[in-house]
């Protein structure tokens, strides 16, 4: 099963909440900022995700998709 992570990058602000609790540390800021001028967070190694869903539950703007297939 693959799982999927996507961030709608313009509206992460980069608290980096998801990264603090990513179990797997498989998330980091992005390098280039959104179009606020905000570094957003991203996934590193997708592979590795095991899909505990920690990141998107803590994410206060609710910017973080999981899908499974």
């Amino acid at each position: 099963m693959a799982i999927h992570l996507h961030f709608d990058r313009d509206l992460c602000k980069g608290c980096q909440l998801c990264i603090s609790l990513c179990p797997k540390h498989i998330l980091a800021l992005d390098s280039a900022p959104n179009t606020k001028g905000y570094r957003p967070a991203c996934c590193t190694d997708e592979s590795a995700c095991i899909g505990c869903a920690s990141c998107a539950k803590i994410c206060p703007d609710s910017v973080i998709t999981i899908t499974k297939d």
